[in-house]
């Protein structure tokens, strides 16, 4: 493959705002110069292998990482916690306990019924499921060949877009959901949610709290 191309992949997946998949990087190297451009998934593989080693050998800020079978811009870990005071975008995208909860059971017992996961839960799950399928973090997957055939959940490739995941065997080892309840990762993202709960509560709080003194004659 002509070096030329490591640029035309640096340009392809830098302007994507979706995980791009190697083969439409393909499908865009072939329609512009033609169908006999020997390029593979593979030489896709080495090319951002190699532009990822120059980004860190000249200390950049960013990385191309593997995610949903494909290539996505993405900060290095290190700066997560500037971006993350900034972003607006996240609150918008936040999950409650409740749906962190009902999402780590689907992850790990996947394809499952809404029984299933209220079993697990011991408490109704239709609002949280219905948060979940509206943020299209799960998807329905068919229906059980139990009795009532209830209908069966399972994650989505936005789901591994919004953890970073490459695919869902990358989640850590599955293991009894009593442990995932309490593994120290998962409280601690709770424990933020909380946090950002209460702080956006406070702020809604003092600016009605500014209004009515704005009214007061």
């Amino acid at each position: 493959m002509e070096q030329l191309y490591n640029s035309v992949i640096e340009a392809l997946i830098f302007a994507s705002d979706e995980p791009l998949k190697p083969a439409e990087i393909i499908r865009a190297i072939h329609g512009i110069d033609g169908e006999d451009v020997e390029i593979t998934p593979g030489d896709i593989d080495a090319a951002v292998e190699l532009l990822n080693e120059r980004y860190s050998l000249e200390s950049h800020a960013f990385t191309i990482m593997r995610v949903a079978e494909g290539y996505l811009y993405s900060t290095r870990q290190q700066f997560a916690k500037y971006l993350g005071f900034l972003s607006s975008e996240k609150s918008k995208r936040r999950l409650s306990q409740a749906a962190l909860e009902t999402l780590a059971i689907v992850a790990y017992k996947q394809p499952i019924t809404k029984p299933e996961v209220e079993s697990l839960r011991g408490v109704n799950s239709d609002y949280t499921i219905n948060t979940l399928l509206e943020k299209n973090l799960i998807a329905i997957a068919g229906r059980s060949e139990t009795i009532g055939r209830p209908i069966l959940y399972s994650t989505t490739e936005e789901f591994l877009r919004y953890f970073g995941l490459n695919k869902i065997s990358d989640l850590p080892k599955p293991r009894e959901i009593e442990e995932i309840m309490q593994d120290e990762d998962f409280l601690e993202q709770k424990r933020k949610l909380l946090m950002n709960a209460v702080e956006e509560n406070l702020e809604k709080s003092m600016e009605s709290s500014g209004e009515d003194a704005g009214t007061t004659e």
